[in-house]
């Protein structure tokens, strides 16, 4: 076998390596698998912007599924298996759903800030054909950019450490075809997208401050709504460049200094990409944390239902007239005569089958 597919890492390391990849692995699989179950039982309440949200998990899901098996194995063979095949496979796979996740993410901040209303109600309203199309594009440009090394500028090659494989940094000096190839990826699919990400949240932050300064009592339970939403998509994208900026640095540290790399040891190159692993495992924990509707969706469902298709029981336990809360119930009932209409978790109303109808600007 190639010398640079061998471990630099002792039998030991990698066997934990290997570990925490499995853990990584089981965590991503049904954590993203739940966002994407909860997503497609609902799949006619889905507002466009969310749409994001599950091209995000999609992404996250995709990558443990076609990336962490092959790692995982080569940390336990203490080798990478498969070769150069393997090697270009895996460079791909990263490159196309890591450019995804991020793009996905500034598009998602862009989308954010032009929905946020000062004051509420009067941000744009986005439809699914709109963002569908713009997914589309997102995963386009990240397929050319992958395949940009296949046809001649740039390359993949393996990490310092032997067990993962990626863009080649260190050809940064050795050639121009590298080095302009870095450069370009570097600042259309990582610096550019992260000014997007940094901007964006900021003006949004600016628009809500405006708008709570502005806000009627009656725009209470949006302006809440609308506060949750923008402070997940912000946990999201901080999170990510979190994982990810230990990795980036020094991958950029040995594209400047290639010929110093050999002072770097290779369990230092190791934990930042075990690091920004760790990427794909959070955000469907954020996503639960702040989408209450997807959160025992299940039983949610069920009492909802039970407050919708028995108004007239529900009505019969509440307390006071007028608009006032059931007793042990999720919904709120509001008399208007004959009519009645029941309300959700988050202020959204029900449709006819009683589920909750999702609230995402």
């Amino acid at each position: 076998m190639d010398d640079k597919y061998m471990s630099k890492l002792s039998p030991t390391a990698d066997f934990w390596a290997g570990i925490y990849l499995v853990i990584i692995a089981i965590l991503s699989i049904f954590g993203n698998a739940a966002v994407l179950v909860s997503a497609a039982r609902r799949i006619a309440l889905l507002k466009a912007p969310e749409l994001l949200t599950v091209n995000l998990a999609v992404t996250d899901i995709g990558m443990a599924l076609s990336m962490y098996p092959l790692s995982i194995s080569s940390a336990f063979n203490h080798a990478w298996i498969g070769g150069d095949t393997s090697c270009l496979y895996y460079g791909l796979m990263g490159m196309i759903f890591s450019v995804t996740s991020i793009m996905t993410l500034a598009v998602m901040g862009m989308v954010r800030y032009l929905v946020t209303g000062s004051p509420p109600k009067t941000g744009l309203r986005f439809q699914r054909r709109t963002i569908i199309m713009v997914i589309s594009g997102i995963w386009l440009y990240a397929s050319l950019w992958a395949l940009f090394p296949l046809l001649g500028w740039g390359s993949y090659g393996p990490e310092p450490f032997g067990l993962a494989c990626s863009i080649d940094w260190t050809g940064y000096g050795e050639s121009l075809n590298h080095a302009t190839f870095i450069m370009t990826l570097s600042i259309l699919c990582t610096f550019l997208p992260c000014l997007a990400i940094v901007f964006t949240y900021f003006g949004i932050a600016w628009k809500l401050h405006r708008a709570y300064q502005s806000i009627q009592s009656n725009d209470f339970q949006y302006g809440n709504i609308e506060k949750k939403i923008t402070l997940m998509a912000v946990m999201i994208s901080s999170g990510f460049l979190v994982a990810w900026t230990p990795y980036v640095s020094v991958s950029f540290w040995s594209m400047f200094h290639s010929e110093e790399q050999g002072h770097m040891t290779p369990f230092i190159t190791l934990l930042p990409c075990l690091f920004a692993k760790s990427s794909t495992v959070y955000n469907p924990v954020i996503y639960f944390i702040f989408q209450r509707t997807s959160r025992h969706e299940l039983r949610r469902l069920q009492r909802l239902m039970f407050c919708c298709s028995h108004p007239v029981d529900s009505a019969a336990e509440v307390e006071r007239p007028g608009d006032q809360m059931g007793k042990g119930s999720d919904c709120t009932i509001y008399g208007n005569g004959t009519d009645e209409t029941c309300v959700g978790l988050m202020g959204a109303p029900c449709n006819q089958s009683g589920s909750q109808v999702m609230t995402l600007g």
